[in-house]
C-alpha cells in the first residue's frame, strides 16, 4: 500500500499517506498504480461533470470541470507540456533543448502550446455527449497515466531527474498490471473506446519518436506532455459523432 500512497502523492494533490520516506526509484515502483490513480482522478471529475450538468450549461460545466481537473493534479503535467513545447521544438541541438526545458520560465512556444491544448481539451469536454461523458473522462485519465509507464521503458535523455528516477524503479509487471484498467474501460465503451486507445498509442509513438530524435530520449517533462496529449486525444475520440 506504500506504493499506492506514493502514486497518489506524485500524480495528484490528494493527501494519501506513504508509510516511509521517499527512496530513489519510488516513482517507478509505484507505476502499477498509475492507471488506478487516473481512474480515481477521472471519477472525481466525472462526478463533478454529472453534478454540474444538472444546473449549468455544457460550456460552464466543462470550464469548471477542467479547472478542477488541473487543480487535482497540481498542474504537474501542464508544466511538463509547456517545457516540452519550449525545448523539444527549438531549432538547436539536444543539449541546448534540454537546457531550455530546465528553465523555469515559460517561453512563447510553451505558452502557445499550453493555450492550444487547454482550448482543445475544454472544447472536447464541452462537446461530449451525455451518454459518453463519464466513460470518456475515466478512460482519458486512466489511459494517459498508463502511457507514462510505457514511456518509462524508453532511453533516457539525461541520467538524472524525474525520468531517471522513474526508470530506476520501473518493473515490466507494472506495465501489464496497469494496462488492465484502461483495457476494461475501452471494452466498456465499445468501438469508441477502442478508437481512443488506438489513438492514444499513436500519440505516444509520435511523442516518443520526437523525444528520441530531438532530445536523445525521454524526461519527466515528456511524461507530462504524454499525459496531456493522450487525455485530449481520448476525449476527442470518444466524443466523435457517428
Amino acid at each position: 500500500m506504500r506504493t499506492l500512497g506514493i502514486a497518489f502523492n506524485l500524480l495528484t494533490i490528494l493527501p494519501l499517506p506513504a508509510s516511509k520516506a521517499w527512496q530513489a526509484g519510488d516513482s517507478g515502483r509505484a507505476a502499477g498504480w498509475y492507471s488506478f490513480v487516473g481512474l480515481c482522478l477521472g471519477g472525481i471529475v466525472a462526478a463533478l461533470v454529472s453534478l454540474l450538468g444538472l444546473y449549468f450549461s455544457q460550456t460552464v460545466t466543462a470550464a469548471i470541470s477542467l479547472a478542477a481537473w488541473i487543480a487535482l493534479t497540481g498542474g504537474l503535467h501542464l508544466d511538463g507540456l509547456a517545457d516540452c513545447f519550449d525545448g523539444m521544438f527549438h531549432a538547436s541541438n539536444p543539449e541546448r533543448r534540454l537546457q531550455i526545458m530546465r528553465d523555469p520560465h515559460v517561453g512563447s512556444f510553451g505558452a502557445i502550446g499550453l493555450v492550444l491544448v487547454l482550448l482543445v481539451k475544454f472544447s472536447a469536454l464541452a462537446s461530449l455527449p451525455h451518454t459518453r461523458a463519464v466513460g470518456a473522462i475515466l478512460l482519458a485519465a486512466s489511459l494517459a497515466r498508463w502511457c507514462v509507464t510505457l514511456a518509462g521503458t524508453q532511453p533516457l535523455a539525461r541520467p538524472d531527474g524525474m525520468g531517471a528516477d522513474f526508470a530506476m524503479g520501473l518493473k515490466k509487471s507494472s506495465l501489464f498490471l496497469g494496462a488492465l484498467m484502461p483495457a476494461a474501460l475501452g471494452i466498456w465503451l465499445g468501438i469508441a473506446g477502442g478508437l481512443a486507445i488506438a489513438f492514444g498509442l499513436l500519440v505516444i509513438f509520435v511523442i516518443l519518436y520526437l523525444a528520441r530524435k530531438n532530445l536523445g530520449g525521454v524526461t519527466g517533462d515528456v511524461f507530462g506532455m504524454i499525459v496531456e496529449i493522450v487525455e485530449v486525444g481520448t476525449l476527442l475520440m470518444v466524443g466523435l459523432r457517428w
